[in-house]
């Protein structure tokens, strides 16, 4: 294997390399690639290891000696389409590799012969010779293969010289054709004859030795101005002395008679494969088609392709009688523009019959054919409309393959179909058939062509098509992959270019048969339903054709244009089993997390205080600051653990309250409320209080309501300032003791915002002394004061009504 490379480089060294890869031996090609580039005569600096170059389509008049001497490499060399007259083959005596000379196409005149032994391809067709140049030393080229010949005269001497040539093809381009010399072709030893014949010339003569010559024979410009063969020379020609099996004639133009005549005669030689191509015949039939010979005939195969017909006065059924008389294996009639076709009233032996690209319609079946032995029947490209007529046609013969491709069929769910099981291959596709059509298939198709047409889904119903191996279902309108359940042999599927957005779980589970998978090219939903649908590229033996670059999403619109392979969606989001798992097990872990936090931080007690304030907060709101001041009534409320009330009740209260009663201290037990909750009672007393006072000590930060007494006094609503708590350290509190939320009395004790008790009762005095300047305050006088503030504002309000009033009564 070698590395090709293309470097184009201007003036006359346009080259393509042919490079080794470091694993290969070290050879080296190179083309060099002058063609079309008006040169007159051969570059001097062509490259030394140009292996193959290309001069042709060029002004080229004459070849020098000394030309090619500089390319001793050379192997491939094309000359063609110059206007080189004359040839001396020793020019290239340097060349001894080369294998591949084209001079077709020039004008060349005479060639001087020299001895190129390696030469396999030699092409002097279509030069200006007056007989076919060829002398002693072509008969020493045994490797010669390929050889193109022209000549005006054709002579039996000029052919003798190659005789024992063992030739692969022999191509005869003429210009023109003056002179041939009956049993000439005959002397060639070729298995492939290719004449392209001048206009105006005689092809009968030739065409009856070519089949003398050859297996393979073809015949190239074949018009209706030649002679017609007798009957005699017809019957002179025997079978013994044939050797052509494979005849093609084309660029035909005839009279109808002409090819009547043509088909006779090749009927009775050793052409078993017979194909007319590029035909066009018409004119008025003077000959009686009932008079064709159908005996003593080896054809098997006969093929008119592109038939154009000019206007005759001929009826069509004849022709068509004429060649499905015939009776043989093979009949192609294709690109005719064929209305109809008739078929004798009794059985043939056709085994394969080509309509294409005809212009068939549903008459074609409305008559009873007989073809017992029909395998292939091809009618694509017609305007045939009813499925159920072709499988009633179908149904009385042995049919395996049919392509009705390229039609206008349709099927009703109302007509019945009946296929013979033998169909195993069928092709459907660009009709006009929905989903109905899986109504009317055989049931041992394995086979089966439906893209371009418009189904829109496979029914469930399906249940008869249990050998199908191939489905192709591109360029329709499915929603979703059919599943395999009907299928159950379905091993290649094409569903591209549908509407499928997301395939269904029921594929990928029931259709575990299918290998090759092309769902390329649909506007797929790229979201958790696409998920098993993407893992078959990886997890399964599925080869998806086209994968991945056919494959894109189309939705969601952020997602359009992104490849399926690089779509990423999480299991989690997809398995609605370990969705509710992972909702649990976040939820288990939320919970505990709560109850660690409740355990830990105490939350319940906060979510109570904060429902306390929030109602408070509210109360506050309906309540004016002047209402709030006339609430108050005592200096102080004390909050303190039941286990220190001894102190309190002994210490703390008589040093408070004098006998002139100037400071009101409120204690819980004194003035609760029993229409009241404790906490209702507490936010009572805070309020009517001026200021609170707290009595710490380890008991204290262990008392609950203690907590909810000093947290309300804390986010006192009521207070405008921030001096209305009063702390009273009895017994020292490691700060470890103090939860923590109370961190707002572990700041305080931080900082010694505290009145401490001292343990010598010498220093009490000082204690009490300091605690009556914190509460002292006048309650009776802060009551007076707000009272005649209020007098006094109500009286001005009443003065300037007055006023008001007279000023009225003046004006």
């Amino acid at each position: 294997m070698r590395l090709i490379r293309n470097i184009y480089i201007f003036c006359s060294i346009v080259m393509t390399v042919e490079g080794e890869a470091p694993e290969l031996p070290e050879e080296r090609e190179l083309m060099t690639n002058c063609s079309n580039m008006s040169l007159r005569k051969v570059p001097a600096d062509l490259t030394p290891a140009t292996t193959t170059l290309d001069l042709s389509y060029n002004l080229l008049f004459q070849l020098q000696s000394s030309d090619f001497h500089s390319v001793s490499k050379l192997k491939v060399l094309m000359l063609c389409h110059n206007r080189i007259q004359q040839l001396n083959l020793k020019t290239f005596e340097f060349n001894k590799e080369l294998r591949y000379l084209d001079l077709s196409n020039n004008r060349l005149k005479s060639v001087t012969w020299y001895l190129l032994a390696g030469l396999r391809y030699l092409d002097l067709s279509f030069n200006d010779f007056d007989t076919m140049p060829i002398c002693e030393e072509a008969g020493n080229m045994s490797h010669l293969e390929i050889l193109g010949l022209s000549g005006a005269k054709i002579q039996k001497s000029d052919f003798q010289k190659i005789a024992h040539l063992h030739l692969n093809t022999v191509f005869l381009g003429f210009r023109t054709l003056s002179h041939y010399e009956e049993g000439s072709l005959p002397i060639l030893n070729t298995t492939k004859l290719h004449i392209v014949l001048p206009m105006d010339t005689n092809f009968w003569v030739l065409l009856r030795d070519g089949i003398k010559t050859s297996k393979i024979l073809e015949m190239t410009n074949i018009d209706g101005k030649s002679q017609f063969v007798s009957y005699e020379m017809q019957q002179n020609l025997s079978l013994e002395n044939a050797k052509t099996s494979v005849l093609l004639l084309n660029k035909v133009d005839l009279l109808w008679d002409d090819l009547f005549h043509i088909l006779q005669f090749v009927w009775h030689t050793s052409v078993e494969h017979f194909q007319i191509q590029n035909v066009t015949f018409g004119g008025k039939a003077y000959l009686d088609h009932n008079s064709f010979d159908y005996s003593n005939t080896v054809m098997r195969t006969i093929k008119l392709e592109h038939v154009h017909f000019r206007v005759f006065y001929i009826q069509q059924d004849k022709i068509y009688l004429l060649l499905t008389k015939m009776d043989i294996e093979n009949l192609t009639i294709s690109n005719a523009q064929m209305p109809h076709m008739l078929f004798p009233n009794y059985p043939t032996k056709f085994q394969y019959l080509n309509f294409a690209n005809n212009i068939l319609t549903d008459e074609l079946f409305k008559r009873i054919i007989q073809l017992p032995h029909l395998k292939t029947l091809i009618l694509n490209s017609n305007k045939l409309e009813t499925l159920s007529l072709v499988s009633c046609f179908a149904n009385n013969t042995p049919l395996e393959h049919l392509d009705l491709s390229q039609n206008l069929l349709q099927h009703k769910n109302d007509e019945n179909c009946s296929w013979p099981e033998t169909v195993v291959n069928m092709n459907l596709s660009y009709n006009k058939l929905s989903d109905s059509v899986f109504r009317c298939l055989p049931k041992g198709i394995q086979i089966l062509d439906l893209n371009n047409n418009q189904i829109q889904t496979v029914p469930k119903e399906t249940i008869h098509l249990m050998a199908l191996r191939e489905l192709n279902i591109a360029f329709n309108f499915l929603t979703d992959l059919p599943g395999c359940s009907h299928f159950s042999r379905l091993s290649i599927l094409n569903v591209e270019m549908n509407l499928i957005l997301s395939p269904s779980l029921d594929f990928v589970q029931s259709c575990q048969e299918v290998k090759t998978l092309n769902a390329g090219r649909n506007p797929f939903q790229c979201t958790c339903e696409l998920k098993n649908f993407i893992q078959l590229e990886t997890y399964s033996e599925v080869m998806m054709v086209g994968w991945s670059d056919s494959y894109t999403c189309e939705y969601p619109l952020n997602l359009r244009g992104t490849r399926l392979k690089d779509v990423h969606l999480p299991e989690v989001s997809c398995n609605t089993a370990l969705l509710i798992v992972t909702i649990v097990v976040i939820m288990l872990v939320l919970g505990l997390a709560m109850a660690f936090c409740c355990l830990h931080f105490d939350l319940p007690w906060y979510f109570r205080m904060l429902g306390q304030c929030t109602q408070t907060w509210h109360r506050v709101r309906r309540t004016t600051q002047e209402q709030l001041k006339r609430n108050v009534r005592f200096h102080a409320f004390i909050s303190y653990s039941e286990h220190d009330s001894l102190w309190v009740k002994n210490e703390l209260i008589p040093n408070l309250e004098k006998e002139d009663g100037s400071i009101l201290i409120c204690l819980y037990e004194r003035y609760f409320d029993p229409g009241k909750s404790i906490s209702e009672n507490i936010v009572s007393f805070i309020e009517k209080s001026y200021k609170s006072i707290f009595v710490l000590s380890p008991n204290f930060v262990q008392n609950e309501w203690c907590h909810y007494e000093f947290y309300f006094a804390h986010h006192n609503l009521f207070h405008e300032n921030s001096d209305h708590i009063i702390l009273i350290l009895l017994e020292p509190i490691p700060f470890y003791c103090i939860p923590t939320r109370c961190h707002k009395l572990k700041t305080l004790l931080e900082e010694k915002a505290y009145l401490e008790w001292p343990k010598d009762r010498c220093k009490c005095g000082l204690f009490w002394a300091n605690l009556r300047v914190a509460i002292n305050v006048n309650i009776s006088t802060t009551r007076e004061m707000y009272e005649l503030q209020t007098f006094t504002e109500l009286n001005e309000e009443s003065r300037g009504s007055t006023v008001s009033l007279m000023r009225t009564d003046c004006l």
